[in-house]
């Protein structure tokens, strides 16, 4: 499986802000130019975060956009699941009635299974865990620096 483009990107954009939350607003023509993402889509990206009250917006000389809560309480997961469209994998999964083999379809609860396991992981993972990552660590241990819990100190109460 593959996220759309719009994720992949949306991702990033929700990360750039993330990084600077707390600074001014930011300009879209910013997170553009830094992450390398066509303008024109950055602007049909955010709208559905928009939306979804994840970004605010201000207009005039000192305009931008904001993140709306803090990145600790942003999830990975609940910014794919809004620009995927939900937090599925297959459409039978939420409509059945679409589905002519729903009540033999042994395949879906697999995928519907899938899905949960995969939103269940990225909902672990906030925009501040992800603002605390080195791009070295990145390249290699990415899994291992989020799951792995801190060591706790056996000489300490």
């Amino acid at each position: 499986m593959k996220f759309s483009t719009k994720t992949r990107y949306g991702t990033r954009m929700i990360l750039d802000m993330a990084q600077n939350y707390g600074r001014s607003a930011i300009q879209l023509g910013e997170i553009a130019n830094r992450q390398n993402i066509s303008l024109k889509y950055l602007e049909q990206i955010i709208r559905p975060l928009k939306k979804a009250d994840y970004i605010k917006s201000f207009r005039g000389a000192k305009g931008g956009h904001i993140l709306s809560k803090p990145p600790e309480e942003i999830t990975v997961g609940e910014i794919v699941a809004v620009l995927e469209g939900g937090d599925t994998l297959i459409h039978c999964d939420k409509d059945p009635e679409d589905c002519e083999q729903v009540d033999s379809c042994l395949t879906r609860y697999l995928w519907m299974e899938a899905a949960a396991a995969m939103f269940q992981r990225l909902s672990a993972i906030t925009f501040a865990d992800l603002v605390t990552l080195d791009k070295d660590v990145c390249k290699n241990k990415i899994i291992d620096f989020l799951t792995t819990e801190p060591e706790s100190n056996p000489a300490e109460p």
